[in-house]
């Protein structure tokens, strides 16, 4: 599925696939949701919302069963070592 990016509220990516009607919302914390039985209005509406983050919550965040389809990013292991380590292995 093709994501476009974004930086709407805690929105940072959003997507949609057409024949399985479903909506993919990547949130600024690296999860991802995948909404189900997401009509093609509901996606053209959404993608050019000029407040996306508000048409999320509001029509969007309850309205629909979602799954996570992704967890948590996680941090690059560069960023949470310390250079140090390795001389003490």
């Amino acid at each position: 599925m093709e994501m476009i990016h974004t930086h709407a509220g805690k929105l940072r990516a959003i997507g949609y696939d057409a024949g399985k009607r479903a909506l993919r919302v990547r949130l600024e914390d690296g999860s991802t949701l995948e909404y189900a039985n997401v009509g093609e209005s509901v996606w053209r509406n959404f993608k050019n919302a000029n407040a996306q983050w508000s048409y999320y919550r509001d029509n969007i965040e309850e309205a629909f069963s979602c799954q996570r389809v992704s967890a948590q990013a996680a941090k690059p292991a560069a960023v949470n070592r310390n250079p140090l380590d390795d001389l003490f292995q």
